[in-house]
């Protein structure tokens, strides 16, 4: 009686076990904390801070992350504003990590504490879909 108990909870458990995590849709806030361009021109940054957005919410790997940020740095040094590259670039890697309680780290899409860990093809499709309304009219 006890196992025949124990197998029908596990069962009655199972679905909820297998849920995947739910992605948050995209939202963006500029370069976080950050300017968003120079005084001259206060938005000469900003596509680069959006395209970094794109990646921290998704998340993945560390390896990604790396890629992401050398991707923001690579970015803005390509506006002109190579010295300033190199800080934004050691500035996301301070404040980016995933074990930060803030809506700009690495995964701020999926819920907090994900860390580092590559998606799964479910979570691949949620990204996808979530990327198709982003850009639908």
């Amino acid at each position: 009686m006890f196992a025949r108990n124990i197998v029908l909870s596990l069962l009655l458990l199972a679905p909820a076990l297998c849920v995947g995590e739910e992605l948050k849709p995209f939202i963006s806030d500029g370069c976080s904390l950050f300017p968003d361009g120079s005084l001259s021109e206060e938005n000469l940054w900003l596509d680069c801070c959006y395209q970094h957005d794109l990646a921290y919410w998704r998340g993945g790997t560390y390896e990604e992350r790396m890629q992401a940020d050398r991707a923001l740095q690579q970015c803005v040094a390509g506006v002109g504003e190579e010295s300033l590259s190199f800080v934004m670039e050691a500035g996301v890697r301070v404040g980016g990590s995933p074990y930060w309680p803030t809506g700009f780290r690495w995964g701020y899409g999926w819920p907090y504490l994900r860390g580092y860990k590559a998606l799964t093809g479910e979570e691949t499709r949620q990204v996808e879909e979530a990327l198709e309304k982003l850009i639908a009219p």
